[in-house]
C-alpha cells in the first residue's frame, strides 16, 4: 500500500462520513488547529523579524530583541498571532461534525508533502552543490563560467541566494507532483556517496572535503526528516512493558497525553530556543550562510542547522495529526490507524 492510501481500514474519502460520534469533539479540534495555526503564525514572524527587520513583539511587552522598536511593527506581529488564533476557530466551528478522522489524515497529508519537499530540496542541493565544489576544487569553474561568475559562485551568500534558493523552489514544486518519500533512495544516495569516497580514496587516491559533507548533509536529512514519518508509522524504538495490552482507547489516551505533554512542547522548545535571536543555533548560520572551514567543502553548513527547524516543525505536525486520532480512539471512533509496512 503506497504512503499516501494508508491511514486506516477505511478509504480516505470515506473519513468524513463514518465514526462521527454524538457529541463533536469541538474542543479537541480547536486545541490541535491552534498548534497548527499558532505555529504558522510564529514562523511568519520569524521571518519578518529575521529578514525583513520587524522588531518582534518584544516591545509591546517592554523587551526588545531586533534593534529599533517599532509599536505599529509589533503590533502587526501580534495581530499575526490573534488571526491565527481566529482562524483555528473559525475552521473548527464551520464544520463543528468533522471527524478527528479527517483532520488526522488532512494534517497527515500536508506533513506527508513537507517532508516530500525537505527530501527533493536536499536532493537537488546536494547534487549541483558537490558538482560546483568539484569543478572549483579542481579549478574548472573559469573554463565554464567568467572570472566575476566563478569568484561569485565562491561566496557562500551568493551560492546560497543565487544557486541553492532556486533548486529549493524547484524541489518544493516537485513534491507538489509527486507521491512518495523516497527515504529509501535517500538511504541508497548515502551509502553510494560513501562507497565513492571509498573507491576514490583506496583506488585513485583522491578525497576533497565536499565529498564527506555530502555524505553528512544526506545523513542528517534522512535521519532528521524521515522522523516524523516514522511517527506516523508507530516505527519509532520503544522500550513497551505496558503499552501492547493495554486496550484502544487506552492506548489513545496514553497517545493523547503523551502528544500533548511530551511531544507537542518539545518542538516549541526546539523552535523557541533555536528561533528566539540572530545568535540562535538555527537562525545565525542562516542569516550568514554559514559554510565549513575545512577547504573546499560543501556550502550547506546553514542548511543542516535549518535541519532542526524542520524537524521541530514536521514533528509537531505529526504529533498534532497523531493527537485528533489519539483522541478519537478514546471515543471509540471508527477508522482507527494501524501501522502497516508501507512503500516509502
Amino acid at each position: 500500500m503506497s504512503a499516501e492510501g494508508h491511514i486506516s481500514a477505511v478509504e480516505s474519502n470515506e473519513i468524513e462520513s463514518v465514526g462521527v460520534p454524538a457529541s463533536p469533539a469541538i474542543a479537541a479540534r480547536i486545541f490541535g488547529w491552534l498548534m497548527l495555526t499558532t505555529t504558522a503564525a510564529f514562523l511568519i514572524n520569524v521571518v519578518l523579524t529575521f529578514w525583513f527587520g520587524f522588531p518582534g513583539i518584544g516591545p509591546l511587552i517592554g523587551w526588545d530583541a531586533n534593534g529599533e522598536p517599532s509599536l505599529p511593527l509589533s503590533i502587526i506581529q501580534l495581530g499575526i498571532y490573534a488571526l491565527s488564533i481566529a482562524f483555528a476557530v473559525a475552521l473548527v466551528m464551520k464544520s463543528p461534525n468533522r471527524s478527528l478522522r479527517a483532520d488526522e489524515e488532512s494534517v497527515a497529508a500536508f506533513n506527508r508533502f513537507l517532508v516530500r519537499a525537505a527530501f527533493w530540496v536536499v536532493l537537488l542541493v546536494g547534487i549541483v552543490d558537490a558538482f560546483l565544489s568539484f569543478l572549483r576544487v579542481e579549478g574548472l569553474l573559469e573554463l565554464y563560467f567568467s572570472e566575476e561568475m566563478a569568484g561569485n559562485l565562491g561566496r557562500s551568500a551568493y551560492r546560497g541566494l543565487f544557486v541553492h534558493t532556486p533548486f529549493v523552489i524547484l524541489g518544493i514544486v516537485i513534491a507538489a507532483f509527486t507521491r512518495t518519500l523516497g527515504f529509501t533512495w535517500l538511504a541508497l544516495l548515502v551509502v553510494v556517496a560513501e562507497l565513492i569516497i571509498v573507491f576514490s580514496r583506496f583506488v585513485f587516491s583522491y578525497e576533497q572535503a565536499f565529498m564527506a559533507d555530502l555524505v553528512r548533509f544526506w545523513y542528517g536529512a534522512l535521519f532528521l526528516f524521515a522522523s516524523a514519518y516514522t511517527l506516523f508509522d508507530d516505527g519509532h524504538v520503544r522500550v513497551d512493558l505496558l503499552y501492547a495490552g493495554f486496550r484502544r482507547q487506552t492506548k489513545g489516551a496514553v497517545n493523547k497525553w503523551g502528544a500533548i505533554l511530551l511531544g507537542i512542547p518539545l518542538c516549541w522548545v526546539i523552535m523557541g530556543f533555536g528561533m528566539s535571536a540572530k545568535t540562535s543555533v538555527i537562525i545565525s548560520p542562516i542569516l550568514v550562510f554559514e559554510v565549513t572551514q575545512a577547504g573546499f567543502g560543501l556550502y550547506v553548513k546553514y542548511f543542516m542547522a535549518g535541519f532542526l527547524g524542520v524537524f521541530a516543525v514536521t514533528m509537531l505536525v505529526q504529533f498534532v495529526s497523531q493527537y485528533f486520532g489519539a483522541v478519537a480512539d478514546t471515543r471509540g471512533e471508527e477508522g482507527w490507524h494501524e501501522s502497516t509496512p508501507t512503500d516509502h
